[in-house]
C-alpha cells in the first residue's frame, strides 16, 4: 500500500511541481543512510570507500538534490529495512527487493532495477569416491563385489595349492608361493592374461589358459560397467541444470534474503549465509548442491571469478524489481527522492550504470 500511495503521490506532485528547486524543499539535508554490502550493489574498496551500483545510484540523486549523507551498515535485508521501518535510517540502499509485505512496512522509491532468482553450481567438482561407493551399494555391485573378492581369495589358495603339486619350479615358500599366485590371480581380474600353463599338461593347459583368459576379461569388463553405470547415473541424478531441479538438494541462500524466503516456501532444504563468498565456499566444499540468490549477484561474482569453475544456469525465477526503502510515515523524501530517480531514469543515468557493471549481458 506505501508503495501504491509512493508512486499516486510522485505522479500528482510531479506534474503540479514547475522546476527541480520543487522536488528539493530541503537541500542540504543530513540523510541518513543504511546499507548491506553485496556485490555489484552495494560494495567496499580496499580502502573502505562505498561503490557498487546502487551507492551510485544514491550519491548521484543526493548530488542533484543537495543532501550531505552519512552512512551505516547492517548485516543482512531485515535489520536494514528494520532500522529504515522504525526512522533509525532515513533511506535502506542496496539491491532491495520490493514485495507487498515489506511494503506494508517501509516506503519504497520507483523501481530502479528489475531483478530475479538464478541458480548457481559448480562445475570444477568432480563425482566424489564417497558418492561412488554410495551408488555402488544402493545398486547392490558390493554384495557382487564381495563374492568376486571371496573367489580371488580362494583361487588365490588354490592356484598356490596347484603350482605346488604339480609345477616342479614352483617356489617352496608359502608366502612367496601365496604372493605369486595372487599377482597371478590379479593379471586375470585386470587384465585378463596368465602366465601359461600349458607346458604343465599340454593341450589341456592350453585349455585351462583359455579358460581364466575368459574368466579374467568377464570379471574387468563387469567391473568397469558396474562403476560406469554409477557414474553415470549420479551425473544425471545430481546434476543441477535450474530451479526445477533443486527439490532433495541443500541449497544455499543468503540470510533473510527473497532468495531464502522463495525457497523455504517451496520446501527446499535451505543453509543461510551472510554473503556470496561464504555461500561458494560451501558449494565448493561441498555443503551444499547450489546457491540461490538474485541473478545480478550471481552473474557479477561468476564474471569477477572466472577461474573457480562456477556457472549460473537455468532460467530467471521468481522476478522481482529493486528500490529504495524510506520509513512507511511523515517521510519528507519519498518524493523528491522519487522524482529525482524518475528523472535519472529518463535522462539514461541508469542504463549507464546498469552497462558499466554487467555490460551487454542485460
Amino acid at each position: 500500500m506505501g508503495l501504491a500511495i509512493a508512486f499516486a503521490g510522485t505522479g500528482v506532485r510531479a506534474q503540479d511541481s514547475g522546476d527541480a528547486t520543487a522536488v528539493a524543499p530541503e537541500a542540504g539535508k543530513e540523510v541518513r543512510v543504511g546499507y548491506r554490502v553485496s556485490a555489484p550493489f552495494v560494495m567496499r574498496d580496499g580502502e573502505g570507500k562505498l561503490g557498487g551500483m546502487a551507492v551510485q545510484l544514491w550519491e548521484k540523486i543526493a548530488e542533484e538534490l543537495g543532501y550531505t549523507v552519512t552512512y551505516a551498515e547492517y548485516p543482512h535485508i531485515p535489520e536494514l529495512l528494520k532500522a529504515a521501518e522504525t526512522g533509525e535510517i532515513d533511506v535502506a540502499v542496496g539491491g532491495i527487493s520490493i514485495t507487498e509485505d515489506r511494503a506494508k512496512h517501509v516506503d519504497f522509491t520507483q523501481p530502479w532495477f528489475d531483478a530475479g532468482l538464478r541458480v548457481m553450481v559448480d562445475e570444477s567438482g568432480t563425482t566424489s569416491f564417497g558418492d561412488i561407493w554410495t551408488g555402488l551399494a544402493d545398486a547392490g555391485y558390493l554384495k557382487s563385489y564381495g563374492w568376486l573378492v571371496l573367489i580371488i581369495i580362494l583361487s588365490t589358495i588354490g592356484l598356490t595349492l596347484f603350482d605346488r603339486r604339480f609345477d616342479k619350479n614352483f617356489t617352496k615358500s608359502w608366502r612367496e608361493g601365496v604372493a605369486a599366485s595372487f599377482y597371478s590371480v590379479m593379471l586375470v581380474v585386470t587384465k585378463g592374461s596368465l602366465p601359461s600353463r600349458s607346458s604343465l599338461f599340454g593341450w589341456m593347459g592350453k585349455i585351462f589358459s583359455a579358460f581364466w583368459l575368459v574368466i579374467g576379461i568377464a570379471v574387468f569388463a563387469y567391473i568397469t560397467s558396474s562403476v560406469t553405470s554409477v557414474m553415470t547415473s549420479l551425473a544425471i541424478e545430481g546434476g543441477i541444470t535450474g530451479p526445477d531441479d533443486l527439490n532433495g538438494h541443500p541449497i544455499a541462500v543468503f540470510t533473510g534474503s527473497i532468495g531464502e524466503e522463495v525457497m523455504r516456501n517451496e520446501g527446499i532444504d535451505t543453509r543461510g549465509y551472510d554473503d556470496v563468498d561464504a555461500a561458494v565456499e560451501a558449494l565448493r566444499a561441498n555443503d551444499v548442491d547450489a546457491i540461490v540468490a538474485d541473478a545480478a549477484v550471481l552473474e557479477y561474482y561468476k564474471r569477477q571469478n572466472p577461474g573457480h569453475g562456477l556457472d549460473v544456469v537455468g532460467r530467471i525465477f521468481h522476478p522481482d524489481k529493486f528500490g529504495y526503502a524510506l520509513p512507511y510515515k511523515d517521510s519528507s523524501l519519498i518524493f523528491p527522492v522519487t522524482v529525482t530517480l524518475l528523472k535519472l531514469q529518463e535522462d539514461g543515468f541508469v542504463d549507464q550504470l546498469e552497462k558499466q557493471y554487467f555490460g551487454d549481458e542485460r
